[in-house]
């Protein structure tokens, strides 16, 4: 019994040497990006006309790796991983119906890994520029961890992901700003330092277009993204005050203000539910297809007649911006578990319209 309670005893404090050395090394290699980081800058950019019309996709990838078979640990499922093979499927994909929208101005996509053992190492933004090779790709970090050690059984390992704007217009420049607000510690060290890119392209009026792309933190208690709504609005309101148009896109993780749901093949995830407050900018556009779900549950591989869904990625406008036209294109959650929404907007020169809480189909 002596000698049980010894290689118990042993056995503890090698685990829980284990568990400071990962934590001291998870400290030393934190990424810890600046407020404020400068992507790209272009001293002579060409103007856009104050008048064009602008079409822009947003589409999660979910790293090539949420296929519709998978469920995910984070969710509350068992899976860290699909396989390669899957993963490059997945992709193949995802690269094919963004170049059957290649003639779109913009792209804003999120969970573009570039060096991620849970995506065997692809580097997706390299895919991206070879399929989009006459866009400017800007890039920014928001998950960079040499280790991390969840779940247990079956280690994530290092990732190396972020979120890439891509357009067929340079931008005089674009930044990378960080979200205020982390998760508490030890999980700080693992999880992602949230963020947004923030593109200028200057217009013919002299004013500039000001286009956003978001993905907000989701796995909170909904402080963390409050904290980021509040820094995004005063980005907004100061970027409209100085007579700029303004786009912002992206998955928020949270549900634009007044949604109501109006799918027709799926069930609406409501356990979960986080909207906008209605005050949040009731002069803006929030611009979204009520009738397709943008996002799924990954507790199990989708079903749907089963798996609860959600909208949560959308776009918000300047009242000096008109949405023309939303569609969400539901993929049936094949490739990745959110589904890409194509908007079409119109810059109004020194003209406003009144606000509109969507444009479908």
């Amino acid at each position: 019994m002596r000698n049980l309670l010894r290689i118990i005893f042993a056995a503890f404090l090698t685990l829980a040497a284990v568990l400071v050395m990962i934590v001291i090394y998870g400290h030393i290699t934190e990424y810890a990006p600046e407020e404020k980081t400068i992507l790209f800058q272009e001293k002579v950019p060409a103007t856009i006309n104050n008048t064009s019309t602008i079409s822009i996709m947003t589409w999660n990838l979910g790293y090539a790796g949420l296929d519709k078979d998978m469920d995910f640990f984070y969710d509350g499922g068992r899976q860290v991983r699909t396989t390669r093979e899957q993963t490059i499927t997945n992709l193949n994909a995802i690269l094919e119906k963004i170049v059957q929208h290649k003639s779109l101005d913009f792209f804003l996509l999120q969970e573009v890994d570039k060096t991620s053992r849970r995506s065997y190492f692809i580097d997706m933004h390299d895919s991206l520029a070879r399929v989009l090779p006459n866009m400017h790709l800007s890039f920014a970090k928001n998950y960079h961890v040499r280790f991390v050690p969840v779940p247990w059984y079956a280690p994530m390992g290092r990732v190396t992901s972020g979120i890439v704007t891509a357009g067929r217009h340079t931008p005089a420049s674009s930044y990378r700003l960080s979200y205020p607000g982390s998760y508490p510690l030890p999980g700080r060290l693992f999880n992602l330092k949230r963020c947004l890119i923030l593109s200028r392209y200057p217009l013919n009026n002299g004013k500039e277009l000001v286009l956003i792309n978001t993905h907000n933190s989701a796995f909170d208690d909904g402080s963390l993204r409050k904290q980021q709504m509040d820094f995004l609005k005063e980005i907004l309101l100061q970027e409209y005050a100085s007579g700029n148009f303004v786009i912002a896109g992206g998955d928020f993780n949270q549900s634009p203000p007044g949604f109501e749901p109006d799918f027709f093949f799926n069930i609406f995830d409501d356990d979960d539910f986080m909207m906008i407050p209605e005050d949040f900018l009731p002069d803006w556009h929030y611009v979204y297809d009520p009738t397709v779900p943008t996002n799924r549950r990954v507790i199990a591989p989708y079903d749907p007649a089963t798996t609860k869904t959600t909208l949560i990625d959308f776009f918000i406008a300047s009242p000096n911006v008109m949405p023309l036209g939303v569609e969400g294109i539901h993929l049936d959650f094949k490739h990745s578990d959110h589904n890409p929404v194509i908007a079409h907007f119109k810059l109004l020169g020194p003209y406003s319209m009144p606000p509109n809480r969507y444009i479908t189909r």
